[in-house]
């Protein structure tokens, strides 16, 4: 009889908890995304010319190769497309990157706008040729022309309009642009490098990473601006088993093949790292909770109960959504012998790996390093950095974006959100305590899908919003 009173309690109470859950997501009015760009087609196909000529500059940038003619070839377009931005601005080059300064009222709260030059190579079968530029289906096609030319593009013409209006901003400006970010080079770290050589700490930093995300999680409708606000650490790591070799048709056991499948397989299969969700990610829920349906929003709204669910339901939602909340590591490459009928004397497979903060590097690459020894491997880290300090999203420098998104993008929510990928900007992080990743563009399933892939494209009619972007948040660092 007691255990019962005891389990009819336990039920009193989740059925009290879940109603005060309920009562709190009806008192939450429902919302909607209603941001679409204006029609302006001849601003925004004046700026899709400058970007399908940007596009069909050819920028692939490869790790270790002298490239730099390249990019000077690039930067004649630029300088061809952009007149008062080279007539007035003070440009240095450094080995193909780009920094330009623009002289404001003040020096003591500099904005940075960045996004780099360089982009992928190029493989497959494209509907438009990957370098032609081609202006059609309210699109520019090409790789580059939404990573990142697009916003190099707009920020750009940002600095052009407002020369052109004779204006003088409130504060230093300085447009950073390195050729190297596709491959984590040493371009923006020459430039950040150059900055604090003159003693610059800008204020604010605004680069890749983010953007105004069509249907950011599925069942949540609309565009909504994306605001990375921090950057997940990365390792490249290889994990190599040996043995003697021999003959296959007499195979010993614990081959090395084996030996990394078993390790392999215990890595995806039982996960390693601890999930937990960050404040940036609740805000982030917390945001788009209002425009989600009543399923979606009640556990959103209330993560004060639905957390410990949202956790474990996260990377079954989706990969993206999963990698916000834990270290990841996926496998990527593979080695072993030359022939089928030869045992490898020595056989690797490498890893790509994620550092989440709650979990940075050394731990997440010491417990990888236990479970290698386990299988006999000997591992080796081949490149690695910790995740980025993520800045203050109650700050004044956020709240200024966040003010500017709303100024510029009437209806558009904005979110924070954690950058899984990498850019350049984490290497502005140890001259600047408000780096954010925000490329005013907006992002659809087709464009997401084309990035680093097939048949690269932008919208054309989002491109004014991405200059206004721009030219508001210059005026707006006061």
């Amino acid at each position: 009889m007691i255990v019962l009173w005891i389990l009819l309690g336990i039920a009193g109470l989740v059925l009290l908890l879940l109603l005060a859950a309920v009562l709190h997501t009806l008192m939450i009015p429902n919302r909607q995304s209603t941001y679409i760009p204006d029609p302006d087609p001849e601003r925004a196909t004046g700026y899709a010319e400058k970007l399908s000529a940007m596009v069909r500059c050819e920028t692939v940038s490869v790790p270790g190769e002298e490239q730099r003619e390249k990019f000077l070839a690039f930067h004649k377009v630029l300088e061809e497309l952009f007149p008062l931005v080279h007539e007035r601005l003070e440009k240095t080059e450094i080995d193909g990157s780009l920094l330009y300064h623009w002289k404001g009222g003040k020096d003591d709260r500099p904005l940075v706008l960045m996004s780099h030059q360089d982009v992928v190579p190029v493989e497959g079968e494209w509907e438009h040729g990957p370098f032609s530029g081609d202006i059609a289906d309210g699109k520019v096609w090409g790789r580059g022309a939404s990573d990142t030319k697009c916003s190099v593009m707009a920020f750009f013409q940002a600095a052009e309009e407002l020369l052109a209006a004779g204006y003088t901003p409130p504060q230093d400006v300085y447009l950073s642009s390195s050729c190297t970010e596709e491959w984590g080079g040493d371009g923006c770290p020459k430039i950040v490098a150059e900055l604090e050589k003159r003693g610059v700490k800008p204020y604010l930093v605004c680069d890749e990473g983010g953007g105004i995300i069509s249907e950011p999680i599925g069942g949540i409708h609309g565009n909504f601006a994306m605001v990375g606000v921090f950057e997940k650490g990365k390792a490249d790591v290889k994990f190599t088993a040996a043995s003697e070799g021999g003959h296959a048709s007499a195979p010993k056991a614990h081959s090395p093949v084996a030996r990394l499948a078993a390790f392999v397989n215990e890595i995806e299969t039982h996960p390693v790292f601890r999930r937990k969700m960050p404040n940036e990610v609740a805000a982030m829920f917390e945001t788009l909770a209002p425009y989600a349906g009543f399923p979606l929003k009640l556990v959103f709204t209330n993560l004060w109960l639905f957390r410990p669910v949202l956790l474990k339901a996260l990377p079954l939602i989706s990969a993206q959504a999963g990698a916000m909340i834990r270290t990841t590591i996926a496998f990527t490459m593979m080695s072993g012998s030359d022939a089928c009928n030869v045992m490898p004397q020595e056989a690797s497979v490498c890893a790509d790996m994620r550092f989440i903060p709650h979990q940075g590097m050394e731990e997440s690459l010491g417990i990888v390093r236990k479970i290698a020894e386990k299988h006999g491997l000997k591992m080796e880290v081949l490149s690695a950095n910790d995740y980025t300090e993520p800045a203050d999203i109650h700050g004044e420098a956020f709240n200024t974006v966040q003010r500017v998104i709303g100024e510029t993008f009437p209806g558009c929510a904005g979110s924070p959100y954690v950058m899984t990928g990498a850019t350049d900007s984490r290497f502005y992080q140890r001259i600047c305590e408000n780096v954010i990743r925000f490329a005013p563009v907006i992002y659809g399933p087709e464009q997401m899908k084309g990035m680093h892939g097939l048949n690269e494209n932008i919208e054309y009619n989002c491109l004014p919003g991405a200059v206004d972007f721009y030219k508001n948040l210059i005026r707006a660092m006061v």
